[in-house]
């Protein structure tokens, strides 16, 4: 969003965008937290769509639904989440690590698989729009892939 003042010329501009972690005003930067603003609370279990974009090799990327899988504390203070990303292409070979996601139950569009070996850190600017929350059944099989994925004893 561009907002145009009656400042002197170096001061003129000022570019406000929540989407990046800054806010320019004139020659000054201040840091800006989007999630705060929309009052967006994101919890582990949540499905949203975000931007994996870029990617190297074998990483799931482009703008794709992903699980929140970091804790709530992690949610709220952090401006990073931990998330593993989903596929609809369910003949990926099925691997422990994967948790499959009946499209008619959780409301989203194609059946899907939650790939607990495809894990990252993001800024939470790259999230979109959520998609649903998942139940505790859900949780639970997401809690034994990771335990997987992980080399986790119990």
């Amino acid at each position: 969003m561009l907002v145009r003042s009656n400042l002197p010329n170096n001061n003129r501009r000022k570019i406000v965008h929540f989407r990046n972690t800054q806010v320019k005003t004139g020659n000054n930067k201040a840091k800006a937290n989007k999630w705060s603003v929309n009052k967006v609370i994101i919890k582990r279990g949540d499905i949203f769509y975000a931007d994996l974009r870029p990617v190297v090799g074998s990483e799931q990327g482009g703008v794709r639904p992903v699980l929140i899988i970091q804790n709530d504390t992690g949610n709220k203070h952090s401006p990073t989440v931990i998330c593993a990303a989903i596929t609809s292409k369910m003949n990926k070979a099925k691997l422990p690590t994967h948790v499959e996601l009946d499209a008619e139950k959780y409301g989203i569009v194609k059946d899907s698989v939650i790939l607990l070996e495809q894990i990252r850190t993001i800024d939470k600017t790259r999230l979109k729009e959520k998609v649903c929350h998942l139940d505790q059944d859900v949780l639970k099989k997401i809690d034994k892939a990771l335990l997987i994925s992980f080399s986790l004893d119990t």
